[in-house]
């Protein structure tokens, strides 16, 4: 069912906003995949707006790189390739292992807990097996310990990665096993934290992302293909 679509006070603005992310989260989810053409009095007709702000969020997804505008053709779907799944994932990666670093030294005794509950949490819906509940403590947990930077650059730079892992992550976590080879990685995580252990924490990270990486390649042709 589409999303609802409403003008607020920032205006078309936000709109083209709001129809960039529907459209991203939708290609990203393989609902538009590779070589489709996207029409936008279509899309116009199934958001129920103007043509004029989906044209808008098509140019952006353009610079994204997840659609090409080609010449007497239209608007044609790239979608996501093996090297995107590497390059978002290493970038992440290098990213993180700083996040780790600065979290480590500026998470007060709040933050922690909050880690600490997640990580309960984790536990808790991974013995029910409840994948959806578990998604969304996964980044919630990893939002914590960015928050826990206390540097809105590096916060909101993966912030925004996330809208492209968690459909990667997504993927992953439904390999036979995934749930709780995942689990015991977060916890080593919040144990490193605890002990203010950095290459601890840092190498946690890093088992967990390559994991998620090596998962998501090998379930990629599933999602695209």
């Amino acid at each position: 069912m589409t999303k609802d679509i409403y003008i607020d006070k920032d205006g078309m603005s936000s709109l083209t906003s709001r129809i960039f992310n529907i459209l991203r989260d939708e290609i990203l989810e393989g609902k538009y995949v590779e070589g489709q053409k996207l029409v936008e009095s279509k899309l116009a007709s199934k958001l129920g707006v103007s043509r004029t702000p989906v044209r808008e969020g098509l140019k952006q997804l353009e610079l994204e790189g997840l659609v090409e505008s080609i010449p007497n053709k239209g608007v044609i779907v790239k979608g996501i390739t093996t090297q995107d799944i590497n390059d978002i994932l290493n970038i992440r990666l290098a990213i993180e292992d700083l996040a780790v670093e600065w979290a480590m030294e500026r998470m007060n005794d709040e933050e922690l807990v909050q880690l600490k509950e997640i990580y309960d949490l984790m536990e808790f819906y991974t013995a029910k097996d409840d994948v959806d509940k578990i998604l969304d403590l996964n980044t919630q947990f990893h939002e914590v310990i960015y928050k826990a930077t206390k540097s809105r650059y590096l916060d909101n730079m993966l912030r925004d990665f996330q809208q492209y892992i968690k459909v990667i992550r997504e993927k992953s976590i439904r390999t036979p096993g995934r749930l709780e080879t995942a689990l015991e990685e977060h916890r080593i995580i919040v144990e490193s934290f605890v002990e203010k252990d950095v290459q601890k924490g840092k190498s946690a990270l890093k088992k967990h992302i390559t994991t998620l990486r090596n998962n998501s390649l090998n379930r990629i042709r599933d999602i695209y293909e």
